[in-house]
């Protein structure tokens, strides 16, 4: 049976329009990342305070999310993802103009409101483009974006920044996000994101929805595991640099390895994502956690660093489109845009949460903390998925008794 008798080709231009999309997104979220010594240089402020600007960007997400996808929610799915993009360009050029630091926060901020309506909308697109038996194969292929974002974008524009000076790699993202949206233009499939209501129905507020309690609950297990991760990896660089005693010239390099290492993890969640939804997190993270405190005691040994962070990439890699394949699955049809708007609330409330827990570690303990902090949160996110997917199996079953 041909693909025009049966069903629809999968759509693999329109969802590579996705994966560059994110991949510009998520690039300019964490370019700070790779430049944190840089930037408090031409400040003349500290690193934590530079660390801020994650922290920033991530809670204005948070604030903004939600708010705005409900304001939206009749929009054309496609016209916001180029609107939105366009908003992250304006706001890496006034990131690359600022004079003063203040201004460079605002930039951030203006970056923060695009970023968390850009989630909202794009993280459900895959799911309008294919049905839900090809979910866990269109978010591997569009989580490959925030991949590439650490594999290329971020080492590169780390790399731009350290030749030619952090404000022309902002400059450089700016442009190329404007050439993506050329793309998005020609390629980006549209989408009816509205879901009718059948014959006779009648329609519920959302918050009582069956499928609300599971995505609320995976959310709290997304707030604390990105916690943990963010505690460290925002601070990746001066740690390298401070406590495993890399060259600086080494952590563009260093960042390389570790993207290349997600992008193999990614692959092996296209595998696992939809066959072991619940086991394929719980596992990647216990290796998260053993990869983190191996880096952390073998610190003083550049080989050990370079293969627990291949392992610690490897199996934190995959678990972002583990996730939005979850969220996809527990979510009803009409809530799956709400659902992935709560997702980013609770991504960006994590991203923001652990730079801020990070960067007063820093300024409290010292930077050496960080990688056992990020380890013993890690169980924690492991503990809480294992008890509360008892509860929703037991939940389950009694509906379906009742």
């Amino acid at each position: 049976m041909t693909a025009a008798a049966g069903a629809k080709p999968f759509p693999w231009v329109g969802l590579l329009a996705l994966t560059f999309a994110i991949f510009v997104s998520v690039t300019t979220e964490f370019l700070p990342t790779g430049l944190l010594p840089d930037m408090a240089r031409d400040f003349h402020v500290s690193i934590s305070q530079v660390g801020l600007l994650v922290t920033i960007f991530a809670l204005t997400v948070v604030v903004a999310t939600t708010p705005l996808a409900i304001l939206t929610r009749n929009y054309s799915r496609k016209l916001l993802v180029i609107v939105v993009l366009l908003v992250i360009a304006f706001g890496a050029v006034l990131a690359a103009i600022a004079p003063t630091y203040e201004i460079l926060v605002g930039a951030r901020i203006i970056g923060g409101l695009a970023h968390g309506l850009f989630w909202a909308v794009v993280g459900a697109y895959s799911g309008h483009l294919v049905p839900k038996h090809q979910l866990g194969k269109a978010v591997a292929i569009t989580a490959g974006g925030g991949t590439a974002a650490f594999v290329l974008g971020v080492p590169l524009g780390t790399a731009v920044g350290h030749a030619f000076g952090w404000r022309v790699a902002f400059v450089i993202m700016a442009g190329l996000i404007l050439v993506l949206c050329l793309f998005v233009v020609k390629y980006l499939p549209a989408v009816n994101h509205r879901v009718p209501l059948a014959t006779g129905e009648i329609p519920l507020p959302l918050r009582k929805d069956r499928s609300v309690t599971p995505v609320v609950l995976f959310c709290v297990a997304i707030v604390v595991l990105i916690i943990a991760q963010n505690i460290f990896y925002t601070y990746i660089a001066p740690y390298l640099i401070d406590v495993a005693h890399f060259d600086a010239n080494s952590v563009p390099a260093m960042l390389l390895i570790f993207g290349g290492a997600g992008a193999v993890g990614l692959v092996l969640a296209g595998f696992v994502a939809d066959r072991y939804p619940r086991a394929g997190i719980v596992v990647s993270f216990a290796i998260v956690a053993l990869a983190v405190a191996a880096l952390a005691f073998l610190h003083t040994s550049a080989i050990a660093v370079v293969v627990a962070s291949i392992v610690w990439g490897i199996a934190f890699g995959g678990g972002p489109a583990m996730f939005q394949t979850r969220i996809l699955h527990a979510a009803s049809p009409r809530f799956r845009d709400t659902a992935v708007a709560l997702q980013t609330t609770a991504f960006n409330i994590a991203i923001g949460g652990g730079a801020l827990i990070g960067g007063t570690l820093i300024d409290h303990v010292g930077i050496e903390v960080l990688p056992w902090v990020e380890v013993a949160v890690v169980i924690v996110g492991v503990l809480y998925i294992i008890v509360s997917d008892g509860a929703l199996r037991r939940r389950a079953t009694r509906m379906r008794l009742a």
